[in-house]
């Protein structure tokens, strides 16, 4: 990719809209907006960072394309770092494509996803976990998550990496040190030193490690998986949750045979919600294939909400599930509360312990804030973390940090049997490289080519 190209997307959402913007970013972007733009009020000086009113002419033809604002940003005070034109147009799709396709015939090329934020991250404006960041930013569903992207955009993730690299550079310029002039009059390698210092890089990788689960639900959505036996409320539930009709209810067992996925917001976190069909002996083989499918989404979901039915005594079916499904993510939901109990919470103990339910109807919405209430405390670990705190929830992250957390324990160790300092060093440079892959400093084209293919063209 060559910085040297000028390039050009429009930068608003697909669509007709009140406002629509044509972005420009490098060498030509002035040039392109004195070739175009005639200003209300005669020569348009551009200024760096001003907004003028005027007319977007085509060159070849002085036809009038529309009335716009201009502003021209000079690098190196841009998003780019280069020079950056923006063209605020009437957000029709007509005038935005003509427009785009007139500053192209001034001398532009059409950008690439990504591009501007990937001259960004190679103009020095930002690293790579920043510039990961305005994509998910974009992406963000709720105001918690766009919280920890822009935190993660503010350098918040950056800050703690970079403190890391620093400490663990100054291991390795000791440890390097020794290797290298091992005669000569040094002091001895201060091995108690150095492991200590090891052991707090550790911790801290650690504690950021720990931010993941939460991170990756703030950003994807907490996967929630509704089951239970044939007709124990599952489709209701769903439905009562969404406020709408979204799956098909029946007194006819099995009615559910494949899985219904929708998204609700709770506290503000996405909750993505899958009724899954009912668990009991299949009548065939497309119910025998839905009941399996129901058992693998149970172990790969965050959180299950597993229903029983109130109105009635424990079945085979219930037991099974009460006994295979993992009460460190399960929330029992005991539905029609609305109906004579036959369930009694002693029973529920047996087959569970330590799991209190939450009594529901369904049909009639009662008990459903103290279900959402668990939901929450399950997505949230308790509680929701403050605006600016690091969390980490992107899965490129989280290998990195595991990688380099491994390699400095390993260094430690080796230093603590007393091997040749050389192989804690071997470690450490490892270790360096995995925390720079995070923010790009030892990124490999083809995955910063993978990354910046994710964002959107203008971005």
């Amino acid at each position: 990719m060559g910085l040297q190209d000028t390039i050009a997307a429009v930068a608003t959402p697909p669509g007709a809209g009140g406002i629509g913007i044509i972005r420009v970013s490098g060498p030509k972007a002035e040039e392109i907006g004195r070739l175009l733009f005639r200003s209300a009020k005669g020569p348009c000086p551009f200024a760096t960072h001003h907004l003028y009113h005027g007319d977007l002419l085509s060159p070849a033809t002085g036809d009038l394309l529309d009335e716009v604002l201009i502003t021209l940003m000079r690098a190196p005070h841009s998003f780019t770092g280069e020079d950056v034109l923006e063209i605020h147009c009437h957000g029709g799709p007509i005038i935005l494509r003509t427009v785009l396709e007139t500053v192209i015939e001034a001398g532009a090329r059409p950008a690439d996803p990504g591009e501007f934020t990937r001259r960004a991250f190679l103009n020095n404006r930002m690293d790579l976990s920043q510039a990961e960041a305005v994509a998910d930013l974009i992406a963000a569903k709720t105001r918690l998550g766009a919280n920890a992207c822009l935190a993660q955009l503010k350098g918040r993730l950056s800050e703690k990496i970079n403190s890391l690299r620093e400490s663990l550079l100054g291991v390795l310029v000791l440890l390097e040190a020794d290797v290298d002039f091992p005669e000569d009059d040094l002091e001895s390698l201060p091995v108690a030193d150095i492991t200590a210092d090891m052991e707090s890089a550790a911790s801290e990788i650690r504690s950021i490690l720990e931010t993941y689960d939460e991170g990756r639900i703030f950003r994807e959505g907490l996967r929630t998986v509704i089951a239970g036996r044939p007709n124990v409320g599952k489709s209701s539930l769903l439905n009562r949750l969404l406020g709408e009709e979204r799956a098909i209810v029946t007194p006819i067992p099995g009615t559910t045979r494949d899985f219904i996925e929708e998204t609700v917001y709770i506290g503000g976190i996405p909750i993505r919600l899958t009724d899954t069909a009912g668990v009991r002996d299949p009548e065939d083989m497309i119910e025998r294939k839905g009941v399996e499918r129901v058992w693998e989404k149970l172990a790969a979901a965050d959180a299950v909400i597993l229903m029983l039915d109130g109105s009635e005594t424990l079945s085979a079916e219930d037991r099974i599930l009460l006994k295979g499904a993992d009460r460190k993510k399960c929330i029992l939901a005991v539905n029609k509360s609305d109906l004579p109990a036959r369930l009694k919470e002693e029973d529920i103990e047996k087959e569970m312990p330590g799991v209190s339910p939450v009594w529901i109807s369904a049909r009639y919405g009662y008990g459903l804030d103290g279900l959402k209430e668990k939901i929450m405390a399950l997505a949230s670990g308790g509680g929701i973390p403050p605006a600016g705190e690091v969390l980490i929830g992107n899965l490129r992250h989280k290998t990195a940090f595991e990688r380099a957390g491994e390699l400095i324990g390993r260094a430690r160790e080796s230093l603590l049997k007393g091997l040749s300092p050389e192989f804690a060093a071997l470690d450490i440079r490892e270790a360096l490289r995995h925390l720079g892959e995070i923010v790009g400093e030892t990124t490999s084209e083809d995955v910063l080519d993978r990354i910046f293919a994710s964002f959107c063209i203008g971005k």
